[in-house]
């Protein structure tokens, strides 16, 4: 019994130790890789297992993000034949499935994250190059999202081969060897600006013509308000002038009514005094006249204040009426004035904005004019350096045509004569079919059209004697043997001197 307690805690025993020395335990971002024993080797993945001693192995992968620099060690030219350098970096990792680690292990396993990227990074850039030469320099630089999309479309094929899954594709820099990337951007900067420009000058010209339209409308309700102003004067000036009318003839009337009271009392008492006072007509009479004399005075007096009453009313009539025309007179001219402010303000914006529009085409036709003017006087150098050499040319030639003697220019002339002969005979050669028939003196029509040759030619001589003076019958007869036993011919520049001895 205590043999088989024994043969139990020995097995127990040998398990424990198994465990304990097979135990293994892979982190998240790795793959522990169990093989030996089965034919499918097992993948731990952010998990424990346990390993046979001796009999199965532990291999590593890992299965983190990694950081590929792609760069394009030399210049590779575009769809347009523009040679450029790109930098990109590729973020890959290793695939979770089971075949994507299983592509991966062949290729990778027991590799640490930078032998890995090492290994990446010629597939990569190869894949980069080929797709630059599929685009142009500014679809690259414009549509950098497009291109590092189809470097990652193009290279996930090769990667999906080695386990690798590629997470994104980031295209860092972009330069060429010529500059013309720069050149691109100074073209735009160059568009940017003058829209830039020309929006400034068009806003500016919106702010004069918004200015100008509150400065007239601001202008039109001061003159409306102040016309206003000036009626509600009119109009109390009027209504005081009546209200003053209207007192004055309730005072005149009053004054009229109280002295026609007072005349008839006192002509009652006047009346009362005569009855009374029969006895003293002389008296009466004296006081009657002088009642008389003063009643006179008080009409005359009446007369005369309602009369200026008359004439105060008038005056002050006058001038109201004088007053409120002022007035209306003002406000016209205000309203004019202000009129005339805001047309002379629009004019003003309208000249700064023609002025601005006037000074772009003066600077564009200026540059223009430059450019043609530059462009003629290069022309006229050149025409005025073509001019004196062709004046130095024709000079030389005059001057090598002096140095000629009458001998020189007959031996050129000489030299020619056979060209001459050949365009002489030239139309002969062109005839393709000819009638001959005779004269009926003895020679046939072919010996004419021979015989004219010689008559050519002689006409020819002549002409050429007589062009330089030289009797070219003469040079020609100096060869012969009649020349050479009988005559003595000395040539000498222009002159033929021909003497006859006996042999």
């Amino acid at each position: 019994m205590s043999i088989q307690l024994i043969s139990v805690f020995a097995i127990i025993l040998v398990v424990v130790m198994v465990i304990v020395a097979g135990y293994v335990k892979a982190p998240p971002d790795r793959a522990y890789i169990i093989s030996g024993i089965r034919k499918t080797p097992r993948i731990l993945i952010g998990r424990a297992g346990v390993k046979i001693p001796f009999f199965e192995r532990v291999d590593k992968l890992y299965l983190g993000q990694m950081t590929v620099d792609i760069k394009t060690e030399q210049s590779v030219p575009t769809n347009d034949f523009i040679n450029v350098n790109v930098d990109a970096v590729a973020k890959v990792r290793i695939g979770t499935n089971s075949e994507a680690i299983s592509l991966a292990a062949k290729n990778f396993l027991n590799k640490n994250p930078e032998q890995i990227t090492l290994d990446l990074q010629d597939s990569l850039q190869g894949n980069m190059r080929e797709i630059i030469g599929t685009l142009a320099l500014k679809t690259i630089n414009t549509d950098r999202d497009s291109f590092s999309d189809q470097v990652m479309e193009k290279a996930s094929r090769d990667m999906n081969k080695l386990g690798i899954e590629i997470l994104s594709c980031n295209i860092q820099n972009v330069t060429d060897e010529n500059g013309l990337i720069n050149d691109l951007g100074m073209d735009n900067t160059a568009k940017i600006k003058k829209d830039a420009a020309i929006a400034k000058a068009q806003a500016d010209r919106d702010v004069a013509i918004a200015k100008a339209e509150a400065d007239k409308a601001a202008n039109d309700a001061r003159v409306l308000a102040q016309t206003e102003i000036a009626e509600k004067n009119n109009a109390l000036a009027i209504k005081q002038a009546e209200l003053k009318r209207e007192a004055d003839t309730a005072s005149a009337v009053a004054d009229a009514a109280y002295e026609i009271q007072q005349q008839e009392q006192q002509k009652s008492i006047q009346t009362a005094t005569v009855n009374a006072q029969i006895a003293k007509a002389e008296r009466e009479a004296e006081l009657k006249q002088k009642e008389v004399i003063v009643k006179q005075q008080e009409l005359a007096a009446e007369i005369e204040k309602k009369a200026d009453a008359d004439k105060y009313q008038a005056e002050k009539r006058a001038e109201a009426e004088l007053v409120q025309r002022q007035k209306k007179a003002e406000a016209a001219k205000y309203e004019q004035e202000r009129e005339a402010d805001a047309k002379k303000a629009q004019a003003e914006a309208q000249k700064y904005a023609a002025e601005q529009e006037a000074a772009g085409i003066k600077a564009k036709y200026d540059a223009e004019a430059a450019g043609i003017a530059a462009k003629g006087r290069a022309e006229a150098e050149a025409i005025k350096a073509k001019g004196l050499a062709e004046a130095e040319a024709m000079e030389k030639k005059a001057e090598a045509y002096k140095k000629y003697n009458g001998a020189a220019m007959a031996e050129m002339m000489i030299k020619i004569m056979p060209q001459m002969a050949a365009e002489i005979a030239k139309p002969l050669s062109q005839i393709d079919k000819i009638n001959i028939y005779g004269t009926g003196d003895g020679q046939n029509g072919a010996s004419q059209i021979s015989g004219n040759m010689p008559i050519v030619m002689k006409q020819v001589f002549d002409t050429m004697s007589e062009a330089t003076g030289v009797d070219f019958t003469e040079i020609m007869r100096a060869g012969t043997y009649d020349a050479k036993v009988n005559k003595n011919i000395n040539i000498s520049g222009a002159e033929v001197n021909v003497s006859t001895g006996e042999k």
